[in-house]
């Protein structure tokens, strides 16, 4: 990790905790700018346009906001939206601090083991063979993209296979079921009226 290199050859509890209190200020700043800005934002026009949907958005989010935000410290790039959304919906302060501790700890200990150990021995690589080096972030790349492709072929062919061939209008103009006797875009229910 170049942009922690002073902890280069550290032993790991060192790594560990410097992650873990680079992550919690991380993630509390973050956190904090978004609770600014949401106040700008709920007292603006668009905040009182929005009123009780916002307030629902706001429960909803401080229900099943935690795991939401512990899990995104597994992520690249999302973490920062999400404690920025956590802040700016006005989650509860005890329910996010949990929840971002847990996150917090998940993040340190795979930044300081698993992908530090990855990154660091590219880097050592790069440092000793830099062609060898970038032929294996090159194989590393394609494989990735190999399984992102897989995915998705995978993931287009489920749905295609459930649509129903006999139905002449096709699945975007269907809407009902025959239970309710709603049956198309424009059919009423039959025996209602």
């Amino acid at each position: 990790m170049p942009e922690f290199g002073f902890l280069d050859g550290q032993p790991f509890w060192i790594v560990y905790f410097t992650l873990l209190g680079v992550i919690l200020c991380r993630a509390q700043a973050t956190y904090w700018i978004g609770r600014g800005l949401g106040a700008g934002v709920n007292r603006s026009r668009m905040g009182k346009r929005l009123g009780s949907r916002m307030d629902a958005a706001r429960r909803r989010i401080d229900r099943y906001g935690a795991p939401v935000v512990t899990l995104s410290f597994l992520t690249v790039g999302v973490q920062t939206a999400v404690n920025l959304a956590a802040g700016a919906m006005r989650m509860r302060f005890p329910r996010y601090l949990a929840a971002m501790f847990v996150g917090s700890l998940v993040w340190a200990g795979m930044w300081g083991v698993v992908i530090g150990g990855l990154v660091g021995t590219w880097w050592s690589l790069f440092l000793h063979s830099p062609w060898t080096a970038l032929g294996a972030g090159v194989l590393a790349l394609a494989a990735v993209a190999l399984l992102v492709l897989r995915a998705r072929r995978s993931g287009a062919a489920g749905p295609a296979d459930a649509v129903d061939a006999t139905d002449p209008s096709g699945p975007a103009d269907a809407v009902g079921s025959p239970e309710d006797g709603t049956i198309g875009p424009r059919s009423t229910p039959t025996g209602r009226y």
